[in-house]
């Protein structure tokens, strides 16, 4: 989150505890805009009602769970 905050056109990146409570965590933050991997493309479409929705491409033969098991195990 820090690297992301830190970029010049990001304004605040907040964390998410619960996928349940999306819409609430838009609506508190004014979120403008909600990214996502585009392996959830079309999942959380319904909230284009309140925020942009963006699906970023995944990179290729990375794996956010497999880092965390490595980080994890050191």
């Amino acid at each position: 989150m820090q690297i992301v905050n830190s970029m010049r056109f990001v304004n605040f990146c907040f964390p998410e505890a619960s996928l349940e409570k999306k819409s609430e965590y838009i609506t508190y933050y004014g979120a403008d805009v909600l990214v996502m991997g585009d392996d959830w493309e079309g999942k959380f479409d319904m909230f284009r009602e309140i925020c942009e929705v963006v699906y970023l491409p995944r990179t290729p033969s990375i794996s956010t769970t497999k880092l965390i098991e490595v980080i994890s195990n050191t």
